[in-house]
C-alpha cells in the first residue's frame, strides 16, 4: 500500500525538495527582515540581522581556529542564543554539526564523539555540562572546547545576579589551552572563507536514541533539512495562506523542546528562521518558568512531545495558560494519546495535530491538517512530497493492501542519506529504496496513517500478537492515570505476558483490582495485563518522552 502526500508539490520546487543549504534558510532571512526579532532568551533579544553578523564572525573565527570542511563540530547546549550561532556558523564554514545532550553521562559523551569524530565542541560555562565534556576531550579526540559564557547572553541584571550568586555553577576550566572562548571567536569582522558546499553534502549528525543497540548517527544532509522545513512551511500554508506574506503578522515559537534533538531542529528552529519567526528559547521544560514566559510572550506555535501535554493537563484550572493565540500547535516524538489531546484541547482552547517521524527521516513524514479532519488515534496522511508505503514486516518486498497492517516504510527529500560509518546498518533499514520505520501501522482509505506499535515493542502472546499502546490507551481512559506504560515479561505458558506500569494523577489513588476490572471491559483476555506496578513517576528519555528501556532492563535484571 502507497499514499503520496496530498499536497505534493511540483517536482522543480526546490523548498519542498531539497535543494537548498541551511545556510540559505537563515539569508534570506536576515536579507528580508533584518529588523524582526529573532531569538527572545528569558527576555533578552536579538534581531535576524544582529544573528547574521555573529553567524559571520563565528564562521571566520572557526575556520581561524582550524575548522576545515568536513570537520565535525560538536553542540553539547541547551536551547540559549550560542546553539543557534554556532549551528548556522559551522555549517556556513562547511563542518558537519553534531548534536550532543548536554545531560549525556561521560561514557555516553565519550562514544559519540569517537564515533563521530567530533574535533570541536561548543559548551556552555556551567559546571554540570562543561566538565563532563572537559574530562573526557583529549581522550576522545576533541582538539577545541568552544566555551560560551551563559552571563553574556541572560538581560544585564541577571547576568550580573549568574556571575555573583552561581558561582558554585561555574565551569572549572583545568585546560586553557584545550578551551576557545567565545569572544576570542567573534573578534573578528572579516567575512569567512567561501567554502564549497552541496544541498547532498551532510549537514548534521543526528544520533539515534539507542533503543535497540549502540546510537547510530543518520546522516541527515542539507537538503533533507531545508526539504523537511519547506514541506513544514507548506504544510502550515494549507490551513494559514498568509504565513509567510511579506504583511502578514510576525509568528512567535516557544521554544521549550530542546533543539538537539530534531523535531525542536527542524520545528523550532529550521522552519522558524526560514519564516521569519520569532523563536522565544527557554534552556528546559520547567513550568513555572514556561507558563510565565506564556504569559510574557504568547506564542502563535507551540511543539511539544505528549509529555508536555500531560503536565499541563495536569495543572490546576487557575494555571491553565491561556493558548487562544496558538494557531499551529503540534505533537511529536512519541505517540499522543486521544483522551490527553481532547483534554488539552478543552482546557487550553488551543487544538493540537499530532505528527509522527524519525530521526532518519529530519523527522516529520505524517502530520494531522491544521485545520480539517482529525482522525482519533492518527499521525495524518503523508507530508507534503512524502510517499508512505505498508509493507510485510517478514517480507518487506511485499506491499501490503489498504487498510491492512504492516511496517510502515517511507520515501521523500527529506529521508536520511544513512549511518555513519555503517554500510550494515544502512542497508539493513533501506528496502528498494524506502526507509523502514520499524513501526508497524496502517493507511486507511483517507490515506490517513495509524501506528499500532513499534516492531520491536509487540508482546508475543502464546501465538497471538499484543501491541502495548493498545494497552496505554485503554489505560488513559482512566481518569485517575497520569502515565502509563506496557512492556512484555516472560510468561512459562504464553512465552510473553503483558505488564502495565502506571504513575497517577496527584490526590487520586486506585488498587490493582480496580485498574483490572476497568481494562477487563476495553481490552481482550490476552491483551489485559498479568501484572501491574505502581510509580511515583516512569522513567523518561533526556526530551520528556516516556521510555520502556530501562523497564525492560529492571524486569531482565530480576530474573538474572
Amino acid at each position: 500500500m502507497k499514499t503520496t502526500g496530498a499536497d505534493q508539490a511540483a517536482s522543480g520546487d526546490d523548498a519542498v525538495h531539497g535543494g537548498r543549504l541551511v545556510t540559505d534558510l537563515l539569508d534570506r532571512t536576515v536579507e528580508r527582515y533584518p529588523e524582526r526579532t529573532a531569538i527572545d532568551f528569558m527576555g533578552r533579544c536579538w534581531t535576524y540581522g544582529e544573528i547574521g553578523d555573529l553567524v559571520g564572525r563565528a564562521a571566520r573565527g572557526l575556520q581561524d581556529a582550524g575548522l576545515k570542511p568536513g570537520d565535525r563540530f560538536g553542540l553539547c547546549l541547551p536551547n540559549c542564543p550560542y546553539f543557534v550561532v554556532l549551528y548556522f556558523a559551522a555549517l556556513r564554514a562547511g563542518a558537519i554539526v553534531v548534536n550532543f545532550n548536554p545531560l549525556y553521562t561521560e561514557s555516553e559523551l565519550t562514544h559519540q564523539i569517537e564515533d563521530s569524530g567530533t574535533r570541536f565542541i561548543a559548551v556552555p560555562d556551567l559546571a554540570m555540562i562543561h566538565d563532563k565534556v572537559e574530562n573526557v576531550a583529549k581522550r576522545a579526540g576533541i582538539d577545541r572546547i568552544v566555551l560560551c559564557p551563559m552571563s553574556a547572553m541572560l538581560p544585564w541584571l541577571q547576568g550580573v545576579g549568574f556571575n555573583l550568586f552561581k558561582r558554585k555553577d561555574h565551569a572549572r576550566i583545568r585546560d586553557e589551552k584545550l578551551h576557545l572562548r567565545l569572544d576570542a571567536l567573534l573578534a573578528s569582522d572579516a567575512p569567512p572563507h567561501p567554502v564549497a558546499v552541496k544541498p547532498d553534502d551532510v549537514a548534521v549528525l543526528q544520533y539515534t536514541g539507542g533503543t535497540t543497540g549502540v546510537p547510530k548517527g543518520a546522516m541527515l544532509t542539507h537538503g533533507n533539512l531545508t526539504a523537511n522545513s519547506g514541506q513544514m512551511v507548506e504544510h502550515v500554508h494549507a490551513a494559514w495562506p498568509d504565513q509567510g506574506r511579506g504583511d502578514a503578522p510576525q509568528e512567535r515559537t516557544l521554544g521549550v523542546l530542546p533543539m538537539f534533538h530534531v523535531f525542536a531542529l527542524t520545528t523550532v528552529l529550521n522552519y522558524s528562521v526560514e519564516t521569519g519567526t520569532e523563536m522565544v528559547l527557554l534552556p528546559r521544560f520547567e513550568m513555572d518558568q514556561v507558563l510565565g514566559t506564556i504569559r510574557r510572550k504568547p506564542p502563535t506555535q507551540f511543539f511539544g512531545v505528549p509529555t508536555i501535554y500531560v503536565a499541563m493537563n495536569a495543572l490546576e484550572e487557575s494555571r491553565i495558560p491561556d493558548l487562544s493565540q496558538v494557531r499551529c500547535c503540534i505533537s511529536g516524538g512519541a505517540p499522543l494519546p486521544l483522551e490527553v489531546r481532547e483534554a488539552f484541547e478543552k482546557r487550553t482552547g488551543a487544538r493540537v495535530v499530532e505528527g509522527y517521524g524519525l530521526s532518519e527521516t529530519a523527522p516529520i513524514i505524517t502530520c494531522n491538517p491544521l485545520q480539517g479532519l482529525i482522525k482519533p488515534n492518527s499521525c495524518g496522511p503523508a507530508f507534503p512530497g512524502t510517499i508512505i508505503e505498508i509493507r510485510d514486516p517478514e517480507n518487506p518486498e511485499k506491499l501490503m493492501p489498504q487498510g491492512e497492517r504492516g511496517e510502515i516504510c517511507a520515501r521523500g527529500p527529506q529521508v536520511m542519506k544513512g549511518y555513519w560509518n555503517r554500510p550494515d546498518a544502512t542497508e539493513e533499514v533501506f528496502t528498494d529504496g524506502a526507509l523502514r520505520t520499524g513501526d508497524i501501522g496502517y493507511v486507511d482509505e483517507d490515506g490517513y496513517v495509524f501506528i499500532v506499535d513499534r516492531i520491536k515493542d509487540v508482546i508475543f502472546c502464546g501465538g497471538y500478537n499484543v501491541y502495548p499502546r493498545v494497552i496505554e490507551d485503554a489505560a488513559y481512559h482512566h481518569p485517575a492515570i497520569l502515565e502509563a506504560v506496557a512492556i512484555g515479561i516472560p510468561d512459562d505458558y504464553r512465552g510473553q505476558s503483558p505488564k502495565l506500569f502506571v504513575a497517577l494523577r496527584e490526590g487520586e489513588s486506585l488498587g490493582e483490582d480496580e485498574l483490572r476490572a476497568f481494562l477487563a471491559e476495553r481490552l481482550s483476555k490476552i491483551e489485559l495485563p498479568r501484572e501491574f506496578e505502581f510509580r511515583k513517576e516512569l522513567p523518561k528519555t533526556m526530551i520528556g518522552k516516556l521510555s520502556k528501556k530501562e523497564l525492560v532492563e529492571e524486569e531482565r535484571k530480576k530474573l538474572a
